[in-house]
């Protein structure tokens, strides 16, 4: 069979007309390119892998791998290739060799392609870092992780567009279904990273994971813990990107992985009933607020802070026998839960876990707004508070909205308009988005001739409050004159001009 006849195959099962843009996926100059060098060389080469997967799909696809086979053993085959290939397109080609794993990698234009010889690989029960030795195609092709990623085509000449499927990863494809083509168990024992790439391609094609696939990421789930964080982290931030991430973490959580890697996400799972009272699953609410964050293409840490928003609330989790269930504080328990848990997981400890941080914090207080009186007073502290992340934050507040009671949720969304309204309002009055407080704490120790104590605190909070309520504009010369008189309400006098510049 050909590419084109296995692409021809594929449209005929999805019974629709597609354009011919797949078949000039393959049909390039760069890969006739590399086919004609191959020849010159006497090798053999084959692109493989995802490219040839997303040409059948037609979905876009960046990366090309290439496997080149030596009929006479020559060494570093793909090494070999790669550099013939970058003298033959002259200027612009970049090509990077990496002669420890025998790959090297070649850039030119929009291009970028990796080459790698042949090879066949085992693995010892503690690394998921294999023995490699020089093999076939067929070897090369056995050691892949999943059926619709072991696909190739021949870029000679001669075979050029022949298309090579040991393990029927073109009826998977037909079938949206993600296999193995060896054993499961010793697929994801070898090398358990792939248990997170299976349901990572699961969740990006909207396939199903194969049974007994999926029966042996249960049986070896606690293998994953093998591998780094920031691999684990690598797979789970495409599973956030994509436009349903609630797939992922739902085959996460079936296959006893998630657990494992995110306890904490995880601990939201069930239903408890007490006196005929249930709370709601907070594990599907979550995903639900990440699929209507998700679908308006959110950030990825916008992403990170729907997910983590209520991991507080298994630690708050209290009954109470008038009100039931109750989950008091949960958003600033969960924003502490933030730190550690980007901590452990090597995400970043920076500006972007402040940002989740925060938004975990505040996303109740949008949600209690709204239930009430829209007071100009409320939005301002608001805005002070989110800053320049106030419109994430009502992103997220809305997405949160996930009531089966349409009044009810209508209600909530037209009191979000009337927040939106009035913050719009007021950061045309008042720019509260970079808000700062006119009076410092530096200011208040040389006027009072004061050391670092609880009134400098509590003077900053009384003018805050102050600018906040409207009882004074938000100016410095008013907001010193009220510092004075709270004050002198705790006892303290100014010093003189003279005697502050002397104690300074």
């Amino acid at each position: 069979m050909t590419i084109q006849e296995a692409i021809q195959e594929y449209d005929d099962f999805r019974q629709q007309t597609r354009q011919t843009d797949s078949l000039q996926a393959i049909d390039n100059p760069l890969l006739h390119r590399i086919g004609e060098t191959a020849d010159a060389l006497g090798l053999e080469c084959y692109v493989v892998g995802g490219y040839v997967r997303d040409i059948i799909l037609q979905r876009p696809s960046k990366d090309i791998d290439v496997v080149v086979v030596s009929p006479d053993k020559t060494p570093s085959p793909g090494i070999q290739l790669a550099q013939a290939l970058a003298k033959a397109l002259g200027k612009g080609a970049h090509v990077s060799v990496f002669r420890n794993f025998g790959t090297a990698q070649l850039k030119w234009h929009e291009h970028e392609v990796e080459f790698v010889g042949a090879r066949r690989e085992s693995y010892n029960r503690d690394s998921r870092k294999p023995i490699v030795e020089d093999g076939t195609l067929d070897d090369d092709l056995h050691r892949r992780d999943f059926t619709i990623n072991a696909l190739a085509v021949c870029l000679n000449e001669a075979k050029f567009g022949h298309f090579i499927d040991l393990f029927d990863g073109l009826l998977d494809l037909e079938d949206g279904i993600i296999a193995t083509p060896l054993d499961p168990d010793i697929t994801f024992s070898d090398d358990p990273l792939r248990m997170m790439r299976c349901i990572r391609f699961a969740t990006q094609l909207r396939f199903q994971i194969e049974e007994e696939t999926a029966e042996a990421l249960k049986r070896n789930a606690e293998r994953i813990k093998i591998i780094s964080q920031e691999r684990i982290i690598d797979e789970l931030n495409k599973i956030m990107m994509t436009p349903s991430p609630s797939i992922g973490f739902i085959e996460l959580s079936r296959s006893g992985l998630l657990p494992l890697i995110l306890p904490e996400v995880a601990a939201l799972e069930g239903v408890e009933s007490r006196n005929g009272k249930a709370h709601k699953d907070n594990f599907y609410h979550t995903l639900e607020v990440l699929d209507n964050v998700a679908s308006n293409e959110a950030s990825l840490w916008l992403r990170w802070a729907a997910l983590l928003h209520d991991i507080g609330k298994p630690r708050s989790k209290r009954w109470d026998n008038t009100a039931g269930w109750t989950f008091h504080n949960h958003n600033y328990i969960g924003q502490k839960m933030v730190t550690p848990l980007f901590r452990r997981m090597k995400l970043p400890m920076d500006e972007r876990m402040n940002y989740v941080e925060k938004l975990v914090g505040l996303h109740m207080r949008p949600i209690a707004i709204a239930d009430d009186e829209v007071t100009d007073s409320a939005v301002r502290r608001l805005l002070f508070e989110a800053g320049e992340d106030i419109d994430d934050l009502m992103r997220l507040c809305e997405a949160d909205i996930t009531s089966k009671n349409r009044e009810k949720k209508q209600r909530f969304l037209q009191n979000f308009q009337l927040v939106r309204e009035k913050l719009i309002d007021l950061q045309a009055r008042d720019n509260y988005r970079t808000w700062h407080n006119p009076i410092t704490g530096e200011e208040i120790m040389e006027t009072y001739a004061l050391q670092p104590c609880r009134e400098i605190g509590i003077l900053k909070q009384a003018v805050k409050d102050a600018i906040w309520d409207s009882v004074i504009p938000n100016d410095h010369d008013a907001a010193f004159q009220f510092m004075l008189q709270k004050a002198k309400e705790l006892g303290l006098e100014p010093v003189k001009a003279c005697e502050r510049h002397a104690s300074t």
